[in-house]
């Protein structure tokens, strides 16, 4: 079911006291015909790009009726690591503006296809770099971070219900099941100009987990069932595919991405990467 990419194609060492193994997983589910998700983690084979940028992983989850959900999604995943490691300028504000510049792209190229019109795609993204992480966030896909055996949801959903939420007229849990929980407020795509929401960076720490996914994870499969599947799998890749796993067993009625990255420490054996839509390495060019 799972495609593999080259060994050791994700590990790399973006600081000097630690390296990256990174795991990229999609699935159709088991209702939908087409996949609308793309995930991509990207590190730059140029040596002096990797110091200065880092590395990238992205997940995003399209819409939009005849496949342009996929088409928006996979520009997403596409552009938005292209733009900012071929960007000079400083990482965080190149982040962001890579984000807004996808954005523009992909609402320029909904109005050039009739079929196209009225196409978007949640984005989020995140960047290590130097000891350091920072997130660029629109829509209501999802960034975890696994700590010390304790997940924590650093991003917050650009959703209908999460205002409910945020005004307390429903509790997160009634949010998982209520009627408009697929209502976003933000999205790639659907306007000219896009809110971004940035993470303030924060310090990367030995044994860390991130894991970026779409709606139709954290839709069927909890915070706790999350933060349990994640510390028992030292094999990112065996985690992802579990989760993946857990959503479908539950009725998959959404496309599942998965995107996970650790953090171990220098000198350690980086675990394989897994390649659905593509982790790659990118290679700028100049």
């Amino acid at each position: 079911m799972f495609k593999r990419a080259k060994s050791g194609e994700a590990a790399t060492r973006p600081h000097a006291d630690y390296e990256v193994s990174a795991s990229v997983q999609t699935d159709v589910g088991c209702v939908r015909e087409i996949n609308e998700d793309s995930g991509r983690f990207v590190r730059p084979s140029d040596p002096e790009v990797l110091k200065e940028k880092g590395v990238l992983l992205v997940v995003a989850d399209g819409m939009g009726g005849h496949s342009a959900g996929e088409v928006a999604s996979g520009m997403a995943a596409e552009l938005v690591p292209r733009l900012y490691f071929e960007s000079k300028g400083e990482a965080q504000d190149a982040f962001k503006k890579a984000v807004e510049e996808a954005n523009r792209r992909i609402h320029a190229a909904s109005l050039e296809d009739e079929s196209k019109r009225g196409m978007g795609t949640t984005c989020t993204a995140l960047v290590l770099l130097d000891g350091q992480a920072f997130a660029a966030h629109v829509g209501d896909s999802r960034l975890y971070m696994l700590r010390d055996g304790k997940v924590y949801l650093l991003t917050e959903d650009h959703s209908a219900v999460m205002e409910m939420v945020k005004l307390g007229l429903i509790t997160m849990e009634q949010a998982r099941h209520h009627e408009d929980k697929n209502v976003i407020l933000r999205a790639l795509g659907t306007t000219p100009e896009v809110e971004v929401a940035m993470l303030e960076p924060f310090s990367v720490r030995v044994g860390d987990q991130y894991l970026l996914c779409s709606d139709g994870l954290y839709d069927l499969v909890p915070d706790d069932e999350i933060e349990r599947e994640l510390s028992a799998n030292h094999d990112i890749h065996a985690a992802g595919e579990r989760l993946i796993t857990l959503a479908k067993a539950r009725g998959g009625h959404d496309n599942i991405t998965v995107g996970i990255v650790a953090v171990v420490p220098a000198g350690t054996e980086a675990a394989e990467a897994v390649d659905m839509r593509a982790t790659r390495e990118w290679r700028v060019q100049g």
